[in-house]
């Protein structure tokens, strides 16, 4: 996994719903202040509605305190319009089906589920500078209350 001093190459397309409009766009150009990235598994799942929840729970505070929220999961754009709607996302929503950030912060992790062994990225999050230097991360989240977890790990930048 990428580690905090690197600088995460953010030159990368992604596929985003942002105030219910979609539009593909560098990560670099999400960048525009410091900005967390929060890694889950898939839209309407009991653990990443509560991620998901967490965080829009909070988006404000972390917007007040100068802070991008970016939540990406590997479903489509589509998906995340629905459910930035169904949940009351306030934040941007990523799609990420090729694991491009996964890649990018090295954080591709084998996983298993019901006996299969599998790749895919790590449930994690980061927060980034507005150059893509990664100044922390959070390698597992902590589904039930990630918008604390976040704010513990901003409290020491």
């Amino acid at each position: 996994m990428i580690s905090k001093g690197k600088k995460l190459p953010a030159k990368f397309k992604l596929k985003i719903v942002q105030d219910g409009v979609q539009r593909e766009v560098a990560l670099a150009d999400l960048l525009t202040r410091r900005t967390i990235v929060s890694v889950y598994m898939k839209n309407n799942t009991g653990s990443c509605d509560k991620q998901n929840d967490s965080l829009a729970a909070h988006a404000v505070e972390f917007d007040r305190a100068g802070y991008n929220l970016i939540a990406l999961s590997r479903d489509t754009v589509g998906s995340h319009v629905k459910y930035a709607a169904k949940k009351k996302i306030p934040y941007v929503l990523a799609s990420d089906p090729g694991d491009l950030f996964a890649q990018a912060a090295d954080s591709i992790v084998e996983k298993s589920m019901y006996g299969k062994t599998y790749h895919g990225p790590a449930r994690a999050a980061f927060v980034l500078a507005k150059d893509g230097t990664v100044l922390a991360v959070a390698e597992k989240v902590d589904t039930a209350d990630h918008a604390a977890q976040l704010r513990a790990l901003i409290a020491g930048l």
